[in-house]
């Protein structure tokens, strides 16, 4: 099969034409034009001029922080397991830190290393601050429909590991990651919502020009091909293509390779990545029915929230022509410039009835009172037809936490749907950590983290790489309450005797008693008083 750098070129080329093509401004521009809107820049391109205020109440931003915040508020665990093997819930342990398995493959051994995996999960994400990467995800997602996390090898990175017990021989290299923009992202079949079914991913990068001839020289790269790429570059850049296919050993195995090439150069030959997996993950917000592409809640908000922003932007303009009103001037009588400032002093020539009319002013018409309650009704119905009502965002009162907790989980139910992509989207990641782990660790040793103390546990991933790895989110959602509905709790358990004066005050919110460790000191005290 040809992987020259023109069918590549070609291909990406076809793919961008599709993108182009979807919905009725294409993903690219619909994608720019959302960002607008949800950073604020609202009014752009409308031609409104100067002469009056262009309000903006920035309804779009708001439900998508909303539903941001409220995904990112649960703390998924994941957990590793082997198709085909048995999981035990017993805890397996090993007697000596430095002992590491030998012969024959066991069930105990795999779910030993499968426990690790689950605390290795956390340690990776810690390392590559996920916490940040799912925020982007989940922005981009909202705004542009669909996200994507591409995960790589990058043999820059220092582990402080050592392969020999003099510790003179480093490990370096470990997994990183790179959000990338939609338009950056090429699927080879836009009908297969599947990554892993695809045929090909074509990435594309904007890259420094020297950092891709150093790749391009470590490859075995020619002069005539260096000199080449050289003279691709604009403003010493260079737009790489990163193309990541299947080759097939027969009609049901195949391995993940990659070819990087410019539009006309070769960066790289391909090669094999030792991976099971497309090392990409996405996320849609709004999934479209036969296209991995997905949909943005907010293209459908910017009518809203034009048309909130249109009449808002009319009853602040009629509120400051009511309060300032145009005057007309007789100039026939009035020969001093008016600057309209408070106090100023106007000189009339002429008869009374030449000061009576030298200075009147327009009356604007009058909006009715119902204009601001159409104003109002706008926005509530967009908030909540998205999701993101009164309940939903704590302007709502409710008479005791529990109440508040039941109007929560109903206002929250919606956004449940939405979650569970996010959560697959977790998963589809940690198995790509895990394909990695497997296939570029070696022997190294893996990271445990836990209140006792952090340990290295040995790991020898050839041992492994046969096993079909699956990963699962495991989800506690832990609602959020304000420290008085957290107090208003506790003073009710206390008052009907199902905790004591102590267990109260040692749940209380810090900050809202002071010296609380006095306080049960002297509640013990009066107890052995009363004692003697």
């Amino acid at each position: 099969m040809d992987y020259s750098p023109k069918e590549i070129f070609e291909q990406y080329k076809k793919g961008t034409e599709f993108k182009a093509s979807v919905g009725s401004k294409g993903i690219y521009e619909q994608s720019r034009l959302n960002e607008r809107f949800y950073v604020g820049d609202q009014w752009h391109g409308a031609k409104c001029g100067n002469d009056r205020p262009l309000v903006r109440h920035n309804v779009i931003k708001r439900i998508g922080d909303y539903k941001i915040s409220q995904i990112l508020s649960y703390n998924p665990a994941v957990r590793f397991s082997a198709e085909g093997i048995p999981t035990s819930n017993e805890s397996i342990e090993l007697s000596d830190s430095t002992q590491s398995f030998s012969g024959k493959l066991t069930d105990n051994e795999i779910n030993f290393v499968m426990n690790a995996f689950d605390n290795y999960y956390k340690v990776t994400a810690e390392r590559l601050k996920f916490a940040e990467i799912s925020e982007k995800i989940l922005r981009n997602a909202y705004i542009c429909g669909t996200a994507v996390l591409y995960t790589y090898w990058d043999n820059g990175i220092y582990t402080g590991l050592f392969a020999d017990y003099e510790k003179k021989v480093r490990i370096n290299g470990d997994i990183a990651c790179e959000v990338l923009s939609i338009d950056d992202v090429v699927f080879g079949d836009p009908y297969i919502q599947e990554v892993q079914k695809q045929g090909y991913i074509i990435l594309s990068s904007k890259k420094d020009v020297e950092e891709v001839l150093r790749e391009a020289r470590l490859s075995g790269a020619d002069t005539s091909v260096l000199k080449g790429i050289a003279e691709e570059a604009i403003d010493g850049k260079v737009t790489q293509f990163t193309k990541l296919y299947k080759e097939y050993k027969n009609a049901y195995e195949y391995t993940i390779k990659c070819i990087k090439t410019t539009e006309k150069f070769t960066i790289r030959e391909p090669f094999e990545t030792g991976l099971k997996l497309y090392p990409i993950s996405i996320f849609t917000w709004e999934r479209k029915t036969d296209s991995i592409y997905g949909e943005s809640e907010v293209t459908y908000l910017i009518p809203n929230q034009i048309a909130i922003n249109r009449m808002i932007t009319a009853n602040v303009w009629s509120a400051m022509t009511t309060g300032m009103p145009i005057m007309v001037v007789n100039g026939d009588t009035v020969t001093d410039k008016i600057t309209n400032d408070p106090g100023q002093i106007i000189k009339v020539f002429g008869s009374n009835e030449d000061v009576a009319g030298a200075v009147k002013y327009i009356n604007p018409p009058v909006f009715t009172k119902d204009f601001d309650a159409s104003i109002n009704t706008l926005i509530d119905n967009t908030l909540t037809q998205s999701g993101a009502n009164e309940v939903a965002l704590g302007d709502s009162k409710a008479d005791n936490a529990t109440a508040l907790i039941a109007m929560r989980d109903a206002a929250l139910m919606p956004l449940k749907i939405v979650k569970s992509r996010y959560y697959t989207f977790i998963e589809d990641t940690a198995r790509i950590w895990a394909d990695f782990w497997v296939a570029y660790y070696g022997n190294r040793s893996l990271k445990q983290s836990s209140k006792a103390g952090i340990k290295y546990i040995p790991f020898d991933a050839k041992r492994y790489k046969a096993l079909m790895l699956c990963a699962n989110v495991e989800v506690s959602e832990n609602v959020s309450f304000t420290d008085r509905e957290i107090t208003e709790t506790l003073l009710s358990l206390y008052d009907k005797g199902i905790i004591n004066r102590e267990q109260l005050l040692l749940r209380i919110p810090d900050g809202l008693v002071k010296d609380i460790s006095a306080l049960i000191k002297e509640g013990e005290e009066v107890k052995n008083d009363e004692r003697i």
